[in-house]
């Protein structure tokens, strides 16, 4: 069981403004605000799936698909209109029961929050990281949190995390340095950010995309459950 600031959260994310389809392993709704960032939005968890059109694409599919849809016919008929979804992420969560556990955890005397004076640091760490690992993670220093691990008194791992759609939802981001993986670094650094944010009253949330499986692996060891897959097809070309 997740809190009820995950629950609540997707839920009101997809409550929209009317529901266009309502079948047992799919709800879609309609939302005007939609079209702004993404024309579909779709969640996939253990108890069904949700998604959220824009108008003009409900239409659009209403026309195509008639009266019963369900997921791998949502996606389908997506495809077909011109608004392919974009790839799902799987999303991660710390169940409820767990977090007190988090919270009482003693911090490891590696891993540290990292602020504006470790600019030097942080930029001598990207440097030694590839592109397409940076681009992956997206850890940046000046996020509403960001920590790391030291080795020999260089950063050699970091994470940070950012406020999801305004929510209370923290979405994170991990980093270690191919040299410095398989060393516990990663776990510690996302046990450390997620305890700074359950102190706060926020939520910590971990994405990846769905063959990732080092990122996978590393939701586990962290102690993240899988709550479900989360897939987008953007407003403009991506």
């Amino acid at each position: 069981m997740f809190s009820a600031l995950v629950e609540t959260h997707w839920r009101q994310a997809f409550a929209g403004d009317a529901t266009r389809w309502r079948e047992p392993a799919l709800t879609v709704t309609i939302d005007i605000r939609a079209h702004a960032r993404f024309r579909a939005i779709l969640l996939e968890t253990g108890t069904g799936a949700r998604a959220m059109l824009d108008p003009a694409l409900a239409d659009a599919l209403a026309a195509a698909v008639g009266a019963s849809l369900d997921p791998v016919g949502l996606r389908q008929a997506l495809a077909q209109a011109g608004a392919p979804l974009y790839g799902a992420d799987r999303l991660f969560y710390f169940p409820l029961r767990d977090q007190a556990g988090v919270l009482a955890e003693p911090p490891a005397a590696h891993v540290r929050a990292l602020g504006p004076d470790d600019a030097a640091a942080f930029a001598g760490f990207e440097s030694e990281a590839s592109e397409q690992d940076r681009d992956d993670a997206y850890v940046a220093l000046d996020h509403d949190a960001a920590f790391g691990a030291f080795a020999d008194g260089r950063l050699v791992c970091a994470a940070s995390m950012y406020r999801w759609d305004e929510s209370r939802l923290m979405d994170l981001g991990v980093l270690t340095l191919a040299a410095h993986r398989g060393r516990g670094h990663a776990r510690a650094v996302v046990r450390a950010i997620a305890r700074h944010a359950l102190a706060q009253g926020w939520e910590p949330q971990y994405r990846c995309q769905l063959d990732n499986a080092a990122s996978v692996a590393l939701a586990a060891a962290a102690g993240l459950s899988g709550y479900g897959r989360w897939d987008v097809a953007p407003s403009s070309p991506q």
